[in-house]
């Protein structure tokens, strides 16, 4: 019993080594925000889902008895999330700023306080934490599915200019570290998500490895079809330029004859 607690231990310290330095990689996104005094079109519902997510598992580890690992880190989260979204609202435009402040209003304020008016009052004992539970497991599942646009991204541009390998590669010790603990703990909420997430952050080490150093005849391709636009454009404006000087030719020697007709006439006359 005593060896079970205590690689419960190791691994509910290791998540939280891990999730604490995945919360702050989005730190340089925020720094490079702060400096050039805008959003540059980066998106805030990360960060409000993950604050909402962060929110629930701590209201999930309030409910359970020995769930300290859960409410350090997602208490830590939490402040994080905070922090970037009091950053993202200061410097992000008028349009922006207020669809991120209803967001705010409707997930985290309303829709968190839904739930927890619902679970308190319509349910009690190990229903409502059975029933936060699913909850929290819904959540943690579509968090670790949103890097499918990231991984469809690669595969399109083939360029993990946006996937850095150490994010995916702290993700995945994260899943392992967060499902052995919860195996351990004997919570399938916390230990069934990071199934998902294992295999995703997998995928995307993989990902990385491939399409780490782009294909040069892929990137000499891609600049040999930009030259050609390039030559298009530069035929298209110079058909159009010659057309243009073709009808405007005419007018102009039309011009001339009739000014020349008009002289000498007036030479006529003057005779």
């Amino acid at each position: 019993m005593a060896i079970h607690h205590s690689w419960a231990t190791a691994f509910g310290l290791l998540g939280n080594i891990t999730s604490f330095l995945v919360c702050l990689a989005p730190m340089p996104t925020f720094y490079k925000i702060y400096k050039k005094k805008s959003t540059e079109g980066f998106q805030s519902v990360p960060y409000v889902i993950s604050l909402f997510s962060a929110m629930i598992w701590i209201y999930y580890a309030l409910l359970k008895q020995n769930a300290i690992f859960l409410m350090t880190i997602n208490t830590f989260c939490c402040v994080m999330q905070t922090i970037y979204i009091a950053v993202y609202v200061f410097y992000a435009p008028k349009k922006v700023r207020i669809q991120t402040v209803k967001l705010l209003l409707l997930l985290n304020i309303f829709g968190f306080g839904a739930i927890c008016l619902i679970t308190f009052f319509l349910s009690k004992g190990a229903i409502r934490e059975k029933i936060l539970g699913y909850i929290c497991m819904t959540f943690a599942l579509s968090v670790f599915a949103a890097p499918l646009f990231i991984v469809r991204k690669v595969i399109k541009t083939k360029s993990v200019e946006y996937m850095p390998f150490t994010l995916s590669f702290f993700l995945t010790i994260g899943a392992v570290a967060w499902f052995f603990y919860g195996l351990l703990i004997k919570d399938l909420n916390v230990a069934i998500p990071n199934v998902l997430g294992f295999i995703f952050g997998v995928l995307q080490m993989i990902l990385y490895v491939i399409y780490k150093n782009p294909n040069k005849k892929i990137v000499e391709q891609t600049k040999l079809h930009e030259l050609s636009e390039h030559v298009v454009d530069v035929v298209k404006l110079s058909t159009m330029v010659c057309s243009e000087l073709n009808s405007v030719v005419p007018q102009l020697s039309t011009i001339q004859n009739e000014d020349n007709e008009i002289v000498m006439k007036k030479q006529t006359d003057h005779v």
